[in-house]
């Protein structure tokens, strides 16, 4: 089955020309792969919009690949998984001061709690509340810092008494879990289980301990715990390498012009790139306003014709020109695949990150609202 799917807030009319094609199999496959290799449970973080492969979707195929949990950053992401009538429990760990504890209680969404002042603020307005403190394992960002470690776990402990909320989970995040070797990961064990032994002393029993997300959950057997939280492998991403899985995005733009260019033809902004020989010149009707991103300009390659061509001048906010070569038989209307999973030899969404000088996650997640996406199980 194949439906048009579009992110909450996309105009009525999609971009008409460019599509995102969702392959909801290679999530549920992921999912299975990497469930097989832990003894925990595995959470499924859908955050920004499923890693931009949508939200509701994601979690669907990822708990049929058995995840049995969803995480997300912020309350407001949580809604949507309930509004579709998930009932899984769903943790949410980025949330301000001021957010709507009363309505997370409300929905049983657990909450993420980085320090005293979140945890006073949930026990005043969400009686009841399930949180999981985060204890910060060596990134230097989020999680209360060890010095406060051991007034947190006593604080959450006298919440629990007086009935105002309840520790269900203690986290953590390593800062190097794609370099698996790394020092800081080894510090960052070490860490979770000197905050677990406090916890301990302070009387919280929790039966949630998790510390690896993805490239640790893949790369890395001492972070896994009673569960693993994984994003951006659920859409075929490890950064780690240490795994093979499928990436479930492939993005396809049809050439809408095909021109003969004499050598010497200047093309795009700033005449970055000029014809050495006569070629054959395509037009795609995708640029950076899309989410291709502009620092790629004469270094990526799209798959048309059968084969790579590179992508010459600059990549504009709406359309991107390949050098199709002199003898190439495309023409208007043909497709082309701007990334995939590689099979036939198409760049990959990490090829591009690779050109752009970022990661992949950027790629996947900046892609626009106005493209069509279509998902197919």
């Amino acid at each position: 089955m194949t439906m048009l799917l579009l992110r909450p807030g996309a105009p009525v009319a999609p971009h008409p020309r460019a599509t995102l094609h969702v392959d909801l199999g290679a999530v549920t496959a992921n999912v299975r792969t990497i469930r097989s290799r832990i003894p925990g449970e595995l959470m499924a973080v859908v955050k920004a919009d499923g890693f931009g492969h949508g939200q509701v979707e994601v979690a669907r195929a990822a708990l049929a690949g058995g995840a049995t949990r969803l995480g997300v950053t912020s309350i407001d992401e949580a809604r949507p998984l309930r509004a579709a009538g998930l009932t899984q429990r769903v943790l949410s760990w980025l949330n301000p001061l001021g957010a709507d504890f009363a309505a997370a209680a409300r929905l049983d969404i657990e909450l993420g709690v980085p320090g005293l002042d979140h945890l006073h603020a949930i026990a005043r307005s969400a009686p009841g509340a399930r949180v999981h403190l985060q204890l910060d394992t060596g990134m230097g960002r989020d999680g209360a810092e060890p010095a406060r470690w051991d007034s947190l776990c006593r604080a959450a402990r006298e919440a629990e008494r007086r009935g105002q909320l309840r520790v269900v989970g203690i986290m953590g995040h390593l800062p190097c879990a794609d370099r698996p070797g790394h020092a800081a990961n080894a510090r960052g064990r070490d860490r979770f289980a000197w905050g677990l032994r406090v916890a301990r002393a302070a009387g919280l029993r929790p039966a949630d301990h998790h510390l690896a997300a993805t490239a640790a959950t893949l790369s890395d057997p001492l972070s896994h715990h009673t569960m693993s939280r994984v994003g951006a492998g659920l859409v075929g991403i490890d950064e780690s390498g240490t795994v093979r899985l499928r990436p479930a995005l492939t993005l396809t733009a049809p050439l809408v012009s095909v021109r003969n260019a004499p050598a010497g033809t200047a093309v795009g902004y700033g005449h970055t790139w000029t014809a050495r020989r006569a070629t054959r010149l395509g037009l795609i009707p995708v640029g950076y306003a899309d989410g291709l991103p502009r620092l790629a300009s004469g270094r990526a390659e799209v798959w048309v014709a059968g084969t790579r061509r590179p992508v010459v001048g600059r990549i504009s906010m709406d359309m991107t020109v390949i050098d199709l070569g002199p003898g190439s038989p495309a023409s208007v209307g043909d497709p082309v695949t701007v990334f995939g999973p590689g099979d036939r030899g198409e760049p990959t969404a990490a090829q591009w990150a690779g050109w752009a000088e970022t990661v992949e996650h950027e790629i996947v997640t900046g892609l626009s609202a106005r493209l069509h996406r279509r998902s197919a199980s």
